[in-house]
């Protein structure tokens, strides 16, 4: 049973790691999947994922467009809904870290986490919100963080970025709940990814695992499912939520 037969997913930062098993998860359930990608280097990556993506059976699209730039998003969104006809799902995933205690951090490396993490929500958003309440259905899910909730030492910039996502996804989805669109978080704790592939190595990776009460780290595969989860009618009653894929890292 497919899941999300010829529903519209956008997905955004898919090229790879958890974006990219989203995406293929969607398609795996009938999704039609456009997804976008940010720079010149993850072309080729992006081109693959398309290829993948269609051999699956569904229509796929890569746009390379910056989510943390309005003008951009709002050009994205009018093309996927030229090329798709609508929107059914988005999935806000498009992030960044640059890690660094506060006392070094600039005011640059801020600023750049904040609008490619946080103000990218906001963006895309705001444009997905219209053609879902044209069609008086839709769900919104943003990939916040473990860090969002507890923070840690040298990521404030990144915590507080996955912490706001947390703040706006609740009040969507007090704003739209009335218009049958849905809005979750999902917050993923320590998951392979090319990202946090340095924490498995040595007594870093002890570290982190104990505490983690399943004793491992999670895969991207185990967000898509979350995901997919909250894209489909199976969590239809669900909204406003913050769902922890952390393997108990939140007890």
């Amino acid at each position: 049973m497919k899941l999300l037969e010829n529903k519209i997913a956008i997905v955004t930062g898919a090229a790879r790691g958890i974006g990219e098993a989203i995406a293929l998860k969607l398609a795996e359930h009938g999704a039609h999947i456009a997804f976008t990608y940010v720079s010149d280097s993850s072309a080729e990556k992006a081109a693959a994922l398309e290829s993948r993506l269609s051999a699956l059976g569904v229509k796929a699209k890569a746009w390379k467009s910056n989510a943390g730039d309005f003008t951009q998003s709002e050009q994205f969104v009018a093309e996927v809904i030229k090329e798709f006809g609508t929107v059914d799902v988005c999935v806000n995933n498009a992030g960044i870290s640059k890690d660094n205690l506060l006392l070094r951090m600039t005011p640059e490396q801020w600023d750049e986490v904040m609008d490619i993490n946080l103000k990218s929500v906001f963006n895309m958003t705001k444009q997905v919100i219209r053609p879902m309440m044209k069609a008086k259905k839709g769900s919104i899910i943003n990939m916040s963080s473990i860090i969002g909730i507890r923070g840690n030492a040298g990521q404030s910039s990144y915590a507080a970025s996955k912490a706001g996502i947390i703040g706006f996804t609740k009040s969507i989805a007090h704003e739209l709940g009335s218009r049958n669109i849905r809005c979750n978080a999902i917050a993923p704790g320590f998951i392979e990814t090319d990202m946090t592939h340095y924490l498995k190595d040595g007594d870093a990776s002890k570290a982190f695992l104990e505490k983690i009460p399943l004793g491992r780290f999670g895969s991207s595969e185990e967000v898509g499912n979350t995901t997919l989860f909250l894209a489909s009618d199976l969590s239809s009653y669900v909204t406003g939520q913050v769902l922890s894929v952390c393997g108990g890292l939140n007890i």
